[in-house]
Order: C-alpha cells, then sequence, then structure tokens
C-alpha cells in the first residue's frame, strides 16, 4: 500500500446540485476528522460542517462517508465529502486539501489503480471499469458492467483451478522419474487437450472490437446512385455533401450511430469509378479497401457488380423514381427522399450486426485478453506432443503465466499506464 494520501473530485464538473470529493490513503481519516470534526461510524452518512482545519471558517456543510481499509473501494482509508456543487464550494475545499501535509491530488484512475495493487479487483475488472465509463450505447455498457462485475475474473479462476490441479499431477509424475521409464498418463494428455479446447471455444466467441469501436457499415456502389443520400437519410442529418455532380465524395464519412442499442459506424465511401482526377483515384482506392474489410457491406450498384462479401446487403436505390420502380431480385428497394425501405433495410443491418457482436448474457474478451488466453491455449495444446513429463510439467507452467499474466499477477506494467490513464480524475 502507498504511503501517499491522494484526493480528487469524483463526480462531474461544476456547478452541479451535488459534488463528490474523495480522499484515500493512510492519513485519510485524520484529515477527514480536521476538516469535519468526528467522523461518522463507517459506511454511514453523516452531516457534518467542513472547515479549515487552522482557520476554522466554514467552508460548506456537506454529508459525510467514511470507509475503512481493507473494506473499501481502494482498500485503504478513505472519506467522501457530498458538498453542495457550486465551483467556489468545491474549489474552497480542494484549495484547503492540496494545503495539507501528505495529501495530494490523484493521478488520472489512481483510486482505480490503489483498488487493484491492494487486491480489490483484477486487471481484467479494471479493464471493464475503463469501458464502462467510456460507454456509450446499451450493448456497450452492459458488455462493460458484466466485466467489471468479475464475470471473467470467476471464469478465470476456474480456469486457473483446473490448470493448477493438471500442474499437481505432472508435477507428481516427475517425483518417480528416476525410478525408471515413467510413461505420460493418458489421461493428464486429455484433460489438458480438454482445457485447450474450451479455451479455443472461448477465443472463438464475438470478440469487444466491433461492440466497442462500432460494427462497421460501409455503404459503397458506383458514383452518383445516392449513397450519400442514404446515409443522410440514416443519420437524420447532412453529413455528407449530396449534388448531382459525379464524384462529389471524394475521401470516406464516418457516422457513428447506436440503433437499438447496438453501436454501428456508418461509412459513406467514394463512388467506384475510373477517373483521371488523382485526388478523387485515392477516395476510389480507399473506398474500395473500406468496403473489402467492411464488417456488412451495404451495396446500392447493379446486383451483378457486387464485390464478394461475407455480409452483403443489396439495396435498389432511388426506388421512387418512376424509371427505378422494379428493383431486382435480392434488393431491397429504398428510397432516401421518401424513406421508403429504410425501416426494412435498417432491421437487416441490425440483424445482421448481432450476429457479429457478443449476446447479452455473454462475455467479450477485448485484444489484449484474447491474446492472453490464446498464449494459455497454445502452450495446453503443445502437451499432447511432449516428449516427456517434464516437458509437460513446463508447458504447463507456461499456461499458468499466462493466466497471470491475464488477471494483472505478473508482467503487466507495460499495460497499467495506458490503462489507468483512460480513466478521468477522481476514478
Amino acid at each position: 500500500m502507498t504511503h501517499d494520501t491522494i484526493f480528487a473530485l469524483s463526480s462531474g464538473r461544476p456547478p452541479a446540485a451535488i459534488s463528490i470529493i474523495r480522499m484515500s490513503g493512510p492519513r485519510a481519516h485524520e484529515w477527514g476528522k480536521a476538516i469535519c470534526g468526528d467522523l461518522p461510524d463507517a459506511r454511514t452518512a453523516a452531516v457534518r460542517e467542513l472547515r479549515h482545519p487552522e482557520t476554522k471558517e466554514l467552508l460548506d456543510e456537506s454529508l459525510v462517508l467514511r470507509f475503512d481499509g481493507p473494506a473499501s473501494s481502494t482498500g485503504e482509508n478513505s472519506v467522501e465529502f457530498q458538498c453542495h456543487g457550486g465551483r467556489a464550494v468545491v474549489d474552497a475545499v480542494l484549495n484547503v486539501l492540496a494545503g495539507l501535509e501528505g495529501l495530494r491530488p490523484a493521478a488520472p484512475g489512481e483510486f482505480t489503480r490503489r483498488a487493484f495493487e491492494n487486491g480489490r479487483i483484477d486487471l481484467t475488472e479494471a479493464e471493464g471499469l475503463a469501458d464502462l465509463i467510456e460507454a456509450e450505447t446499451e450493448a456497450q455498457r452492459k458488455a462493460a458492467l458484466r466485466i467489471a462485475e468479475g464475470g471473467l475474473r470467476r471464469q478465470i479462476e476456474q480456469w486457473q483451478q483446473e490448470l493448477l490441479a493438471l500442474s499437481a499431477r505432472a508435477e507428481a509424475a516427475i517425483d518417480y522419474v528416476d525410478e525408471g521409464d515413467v510413461r505420460v498418463d493418458e489421461d493428464l494428455l486429455r484433460d489438458c487437450a480438454g482445457l485447450a479446447r474450451t479455451l479455443g471455444e472461448w477465443l472463438n466467441l464475438p470478440r469487444a472490437k466491433p461492440l466497442k469501436e462500432g460494427v462497421r457499415v460501409v455503404v459503397a456502389g458506383p458514383a452518383n446512385v445516392g449513397k450519400s443520400s442514404l446515409i443522410n437519410a440514416i443519420a437524420g442529418q447532412e453529413r455528407a455533401i449530396v449534388t448531382d455532380i459525379p464524384g462529389t465524395t471524394r475521401d470516406h464519412i464516418e457516422v457513428p450511430l447506436s440503433i437499438e442499442g447496438l453501436p454501428l459506424l456508418l461509412t459513406d465511401t467514394a463512388g467506384l469509378r475510373a477517373t483521371e482526377d488523382r485526388v478523387e483515384r485515392i477516395g476510389v482506392e480507399r473506398a474500395q479497401t473500406l468496403a473489402s474489410s467492411a464488417d456488412i457491406l451495404v451495396w446500392l450498384g447493379e446486383p451483378a457488380e457486387a464485390p464478394d462479401h461475407a455480409r452483403l446487403i443489396l439495396v435498389h436505390s432511388r426506388s421512387d423514381l418512376p424509371e427505378r420502380a422494379n428493383a431486382p431480385s435480392g434488393s431491397l428497394p429504398v428510397s432516401s427522399g421518401t424513406g421508403e425501405g429504410l425501416a426494412a433495410l435498417l432491421e437487416e443491418v441490425v440483424a445482421t450486426a448481432r450476429a457479429l457482436l457478443p449476446a447479452e448474457d455473454a462475455i467479450a474478451l477485448n485484444r489484449r485478453q484474447a491474446k492472453t488466453i490464446g498464449d494459455a491455449q497454445h502452450a495446453l495444446a503443445q502437451v499432447e506432443g511432449a516428449p516427456d513429463i517434464v516437458l509437460i510439467a513446463e508447458f504447463l507452467r507456461e499456461a499458468r503465466a499466462a493466466f497471470d499474466r491475464l488477471t494483472g499477477r505478473a508482467g503487466v506494467d507495460d499495460v497499467l499506464d495506458a490503462l489507468f490513464g483512460r480513466f478521468c480524475l477522481g476514478k
């Protein structure tokens, strides 16, 4: 546990109805008493006058809460002042705290980092909290909350128990190596393979990346087929320039949306055509790249000219025009001008996007978590071809080390600063 005591405004910036100021560390109770007199019992709220420790000037009347470590959010003694949320009140309290000995402003994410360092949460839960703070859609909120509340941690603990038992069996077998030729236990090989398969199944589940960044829905097609008009109609505002001049859109335009709680990244692209204009040609090349890497491709050209894509939605645009009345088979008739077909198109986009996102009750792995589980799975997969029990024990040790990196017990120093730097002050 650190010897510093830290403080910060943990609520939103004033003015507000209430502002919450937190202190955490070995001197939190000492300075809490100096400011408000007797602290209430642990986990009990009480109204106290906040006064300058030296001048006794009244700063505010506040609701005060006291928490005793290690049974606190940070694992340390802590105090919270729930003050009136005016700027002058908040500044007065923060200025007094800043002048006290052994008390310093917290760095971004330092309260949560202390919770991690003091064993209150593991690294996966800290990552879940960071995602929860940044969540903008209902699906993102639910997924982040499952991680923050320990859903992945509990699963990892189960895997670690299984792995520890396998390692114990391997180490016990090593004790008999000197007594002659010891055959590798077939049951041990089978159980290692079973755990490797389980980890592989988890790695094949939908990941957190499309949930966090949005499912990329790319609208593509030849020039002047209504791509930008469709983007504007879906977004409900003029996000892309629309003219009857071919080649108006030269670079892609991204529009983040939340539809039925799902995060989507709607992308308008340059019209695909041969051109001598160097700038437009760059836009066409980018459009081709975006179309090939799209999670969902919405194609507004002729169906026969559509790129090969696993999740392709064919749209017959400008369906309100007399000459466009008959839509080709398999294409959705859509008019950006009248709104005809927009609901059906969005329904298909949402249904396709759901298949790419984790189920509501599933745990979505981020890139770091998936890589580390992959390391453990790779180590376990090598057990089957190992020539002796000593090498098997080493592979099992490598898998245990990967799980330690997953939970933050070891080998994650390079991750911590980047992770906790994502948090706001006071969290």
